[in-house]
């Protein structure tokens, strides 16, 4: 750092974005700078309990300030893919929460001025970032799996009590959580998705976005792959405790999540099962922001924690993750996955297959905008030609 300066971040929404101004403020790389909310005493009480000055409620101002390096956008769905552009188009690189958009021409919105800006766009997509998720990543690169054969996911969530903006939101429509972990573990991208949509929502909210369905359930087949993924998510009207979960069966090893919050995860040898604990990330990062992988660290910092936050059980740890590797992608060290046709590709997946669902089952092509030019699913070199050897392959937990 000695050489240059540091990236000064603003964040847009503090309800959500709260969770991230001391992971930017300890960072080594970056100066949080610039806070903005409509909420003037939000505002206030966030910008004074943190010492950050500069401060804006009208969000083309905080823009147009120069001094602005990164914008994470943390706002309500409806204006992520307008203000991403906004940030696109005034020279700042974007991090932004999920999802990307709520519509197939938002997201290519945002894919466009992408392309044609140069800048920086990552989708802040906590479920890739998570500690479970990393885990079975490195037990994969490591041929520990052996070969990926399905990959099944799950986001099942009760809104009711949320803003009312999101009252009869198709379960799909903010489905990245279930969705991104399916195409992330071995990059890959969707090529088509079948959907059946079942059960219905409450009465008074299926005008909302002209959605009954109380579960969707889709299938998505992966481009230049012979894998796919069952993927489910529902919203409302639905009796399940909260759960974002993904499952991987491999050749070699299987991995479950488990049924109840709070119990160990199932890795299968063969047939037979191990409970298995999950070990921590935080030595990936910088240590100034490695206490932020254990979710009491925010309430040890006085905020009030979010409903998002809360109800998604700290989100794996994956907070410190996400802001390092936005910093690590704007500074040319990382790539910025999910980059702006990835986020797309993920985010159409689950909008399309709403579309789908509606259709009877219909499988939709995803655009070619979102596939990324000579994108190459992540493999591990394994002889297929041989039957596992159960009994010596090593339990590595």
């Amino acid at each position: 750092m000695a050489d240059r300066q540091k990236l000064k971040v603003g964040i847009v929404g503090l309800g959500f974005g709260a969770e991230f101004i001391p992971i930017y403020q300890r960072h080594p790389e970056s100066d949080m700078y610039a806070l903005c909310d409509r909420d003037p005493d939000r505002l206030a009480d966030l910008g004074d309990r943190f010492g950050i000055e500069a401060r804006f409620t009208d969000y083309k101002e905080m823009l147009d300030d120069e001094r602005i390096d990164v914008i994470h956008v943390t706002t309500p769905p409806q204006v992520h893919a307008e203000q991403s552009v906004q940030a696109l188009r005034a020279g700042k690189h974007v991090g932004c929460t999920i999802p990307m958009a709520l519509s197939v021409e938002d997201c290519k919105s945002v894919v466009d001025a992408q392309r044609e800006t140069g800048l920086v766009y990552m989708m802040m997509e906590t479920t890739i970032y998570a500690r479970e998720f990393l885990y079975i990543q490195q037990l994969y690169e490591n041929g520990d799996l052996g070969k990926v054969q399905f990959i099944r996911s799950s986001h099942q969530q009760d809104m009711t009590g949320w803003p009312s903006y999101w009252d009869g939101l198709p379960p799909f429509y903010n489905g990245t959580h279930a969705i991104a972990p399916t195409l992330a573990l071995c990059r890959n991208e969707a090529e088509y998705v079948e959907c059946l949509g079942s059960g219905t929502i409450f009465e008074r909210m299926q005008n909302s976005y002209g959605s009954p369905f109380a579960v969707e359930s889709a299938h998505i087949k992966f481009k230049d792959s012979d894998i796919g993924a069952e993927v489910t998510r529902h919203l409302w009207a639905t009796a399940r405790e909260y759960r974002e979960s993904f499952d991987v069966y491999g050749s070699i090893r299987t991995f479950e999540w488990t049924q109840v919050a709070g119990e160990k995860h199932v890795m299968y040898l063969g047939e037979e099962p191990h409970r298995v604990n999950i070990p921590d990330f935080a030595q990936r990062l910088p240590e100034e922001i490695r206490p932020f992988t254990v979710g009491a660290v925010y309430s040890g910092e006085g905020e009030a924690a979010t409903r998002a936050f809360v109800q998604g059980g700290g989100h794996g740890g994956s907070h410190p993750h996400l802001a390092h590797h936005l910093l690590m992608a704007v500074l040319g060290q990382e790539d910025s996955y999910p980059g702006a046709a990835q986020a797309a590709n993920i985010t159409c997946s689950g909008i399309l297959a709403h579309d789908s669902a509606l259709k009877g089952g219909q499988a939709v092509r995803l655009p070619d905008w979102t596939f990324v030019a000579g994108n190459t699913p992540k493999t591990v070199n394994l002889d297929q030609t041989k039957e596992p050897p159960w009994a010596g392959v090593p339990w590595t937990a």
